[in-house]
């Protein structure tokens, strides 16, 4: 039986194209898919996702790898190519031709592939605290390197990074949760920690989150060169933590210029993770975003 980690809403999955995906859906209105990041699930948006389905259907899924859905061999699995694929047909399975769309972290970057790849399906788009793929990689500083140093030992061939991280696989993770930006362990909702650590105990899991950092590198920085003269035209959402990594390392709004149309950006009190830091204010910020577009 799946988790049911978001108050109020119903757990389930969806076989798709040979993938399983596991999501939870509440409320009703204009569909909503929200996506989650690294090293977390679904469980993520417990505290936002409810007060948001009080205006729309709102849909949150684990990634493929991630959480209850399935975690396929091979690096190229975890494209943000497929993984943009599996939420496209997710949203199809559930009836839902075009949606609103937010992402935080590997979440956001598969939004923003999808965004890319399938523009008439999107309506808006929101990314939280991140800047583009390309140019993390491409324009890397050494102040990046040092605090986002997971991207490149996660990115090591296998088993390299697995047989390091099960020594200590709570200790590793928990080291992201608070390493990313200002943050503590009290930030994160016990039920929410609950979930990530029943998903960082399980060996394929953590693979699989190793093999989207691999695919990372090997594959969507070379998927997103092709598309540096492309821009997402539906409105978009830039949201960021003031105290992050990415706020002390880039001027955020500035790096999505070129690549998103009709822009709003704006900063949330915390750092990477500031959606469990400050639920109210992420839940302000998007609700103020998405019913200016009504």
């Amino acid at each position: 039986m799946l988790r049911n980690d978001i108050p109020g809403f119903t757990a389930a999955s969806a076989a798709l194209d040979g993938t399983r995906i596991a999501y939870e859906r509440g409320g009703s209105g204009p569909p909503l898919l929200m996506l989650h990041g690294f090293p977390q699930t679904r469980a993520m948006w417990a505290e936002v996702a409810p007060a948001l389905a009080r205006d729309f259907t709102v849909i949150c899924p684990d990634l493929r790898g991630y959480g209850e859905s399935d975690k396929p061999p091979g690096v190229s699995s975890y494209s943000f190519r497929n993984m943009a694929r599996d939420q496209l047909a997710l949203m199809r399975h559930l009836g839902h031709e075009s949606f609103h769309l937010v992402g935080h972290d590997r979440g956001a970057r598969t939004a923003h592939r999808l965004a890319l790849d399938a523009p008439g399906a999107v309506r808006s788009l929101t990314v939280m605290d991140i800047v583009p793929t390309h140019h993390l990689l491409t324009e890397l500083t050494h102040e990046v390197a040092k605090g986002y140093y997971h991207w490149f030992f996660l990115a090591q061939p296998e088993p390299f990074p697995e047989t390091m991280i099960a020594a200590d696989p709570e200790g590793f993770y928990t080291r992201c949760l608070l390493g990313f930006g200002k943050a503590d362990l009290s930030d994160f909702a016990p039920a929410q920690l609950d979930a990530y650590r029943t998903a960082w105990a399980d060996p394929q899991c953590r693979r699989a989150m190793n093999d989207d950092y691999r695919a990372a590198i090997e594959i969507d920085l070379h998927d997103d060169a092709e598309d540096l003269d492309r821009r997402v035209t539906c409105p978009a959402l830039v949201l960021y933590g003031a105290e992050g990594a990415m706020a002390r390392a880039y001027d955020v709004p500035a790096t999505w210029a070129t690549r998103l149309e009709d822009m709003t950006a704006r900063t949330i009190p915390g750092g990477h993770f500031f959606i469990d830091q400050s639920p109210a204010e992420t839940t302000e910020a998007l609700q103020t975003f998405l019913s200016s577009l009504d």
